[in-house]
């Protein structure tokens, strides 16, 4: 391959190019990305730096010195993909023609409809998104989060530790079920309740009121919240649009195979837009975690270079963490399909507890609050059972 186009510039972007250097690609790489910045890290987002606890330059994901012999293009979208020419098509007119591409362009934060222009309304997936809210943030005053994710719960704790008035609004009868389970989602959402941030479930929202600014959150049960301001974490949605009608096979993200191979020769995908096949439990999945964004890349770049003829492995289960009122909270694999769920160590009272989801007796999923250690070795045990 003379020409490998990486589009997408964020960590598993990022991740791809030092894969593609690492496994001896020595010809022209190309890296794309919309954003202005250099590739970054999100989960701090959040967090450290909403707090203002870093700096930007403490989100850098490059280190110092590292070349990676790639040209740059930022600042620019990629509008579309020519099969026949193998040309990426960029907003601007350009276009970058490629023998290979890493399909790179992660996922894009849902907004509450009818939200549009409206002053103290937020979503949090960007770094420009992290400057206005934390902007808002510093003038104080009462928060209402729309979702109790663990975006929304983040930014909870944050403002929280601001001194914000904080409400959390949750669709769902318990937050964090979907990925938890409804026993240990009611468990970890408890986190709210002991620092006084309200967490009001089972309820949607039907809308925003406010002038020039958001004056209050209006639930479908009738309740209005003041706000000063809003953040709305309900999701996000894979940005792969500019694939339609392409030839790549798209199914909530671009349909991958266990290797991160698509339906067109010579293309992979990997991080948030990318739907890999789960060999273990037979369906596609996106995984939406930094650590899918880190390590899968490596598998996709060598099923590109190889043509396909590189043996895929079995994918890791899948892991996150969250930080939440001073509480690190991790999870690996998946709470889908599981039977049971037991505490093994700790009492989820203490907020300090260890927790494994099993299927028919063998375990499928572990949750640590506040147990890194324990977690760990579960994790790797996890893992192995998947070889």
């Amino acid at each position: 391959m003379r020409t490998v186009a990486v589009v997408g510039a964020s960590l598993a972007g990022l991740s791809a190019a030092r894969s593609l250097r690492k496994q001896g690609y020595d010809g022209r790489l190309v890296v794309i990305g919309d954003e202005p910045h250099r590739p970054y890290d999100r989960p701090p987002l959040s967090k450290e730096f909403l707090a203002g606890t870093i700096r930007e330059a403490d989100l850098a994901l490059e280190a110092d010195g590292e070349d990676l012999q790639a040209e740059w293009l930022l600042g620019v979208r990629a509008a579309g993909f020519d099969l026949g020419d193998r040309a990426v098509r960029l907003a601007d007119g350009r276009s970058v023609r490629a023998d290979g591409v890493v399909i790179a362009t992660g996922a894009t934060a849902r907004m509450l409809p009818g939200s549009d222009g409206l002053a103290g309304v937020h979503t949090l997936r960007t770094l420009d998104d992290a400057r206005a809210l934390r902007a808002d943030l510093t003038r104080g005053g009462r928060l209402v989060v729309i979702g109790g994710g663990f975006i929304g719960a983040e930014v909870a704790s944050t403002a929280y530790g601001l001194g914000l008035d904080v409400t959390v609004v949750e669709a769902a009868p318990t937050p964090l079920a979907g990925p938890l389970g409804e026993v240990m989602g009611g468990v970890v959402s408890t986190l709210h309740a002991d620092h006084g941030v309200r967490l009001l479930c089972g309820v949607g929202v039907k809308g925003l009121s406010g002038a020039a600014r958001v004056e209050a959150v209006l639930l479908e049960d009738g309740r209005s919240i003041p706000a000063d301001t809003v953040v709305v974490g309900v999701g996000a949605r894979p940005c792969v649009e500019w694939l339609d009608g392409c030839g790549v096979a798209l199914d909530d993200g671009v349909t991958c195979g266990a290797d991160g191979r698509t339906s067109v020769a010579a293309v992979v995908a990997v991080g948030d837009c990318a739907s890999w096949y789960d060999p273990v439990a037979g369906v596609h999945r996106r995984v939406e975690h930094w650590t899918g964004a880190r390590e899968r890349p490596d598998a996709a770049v060598a099923a590109l270079l190889s043509g396909g003829a590189a043996t895929p492995g079995v994918p890791k289960p899948p892991y996150f963490w969250s930080d939440q009122y001073g509480v690190r909270i991790q999870f690996a694999g998946h709470s889908a399909g599981a039977d049971s769920v037991t505490v093994e160590e700790g009492l989820p009272d203490d907020r300090s507890f260890l927790a494994v989801y099993r299927r028919s007796g063998h375990p499928v999923a572990v949750l640590g609050m506040n147990q890194p250690r324990l977690f760990t070795r579960w994790r790797k045990q996890l893992a192995a059972a998947t070889l």
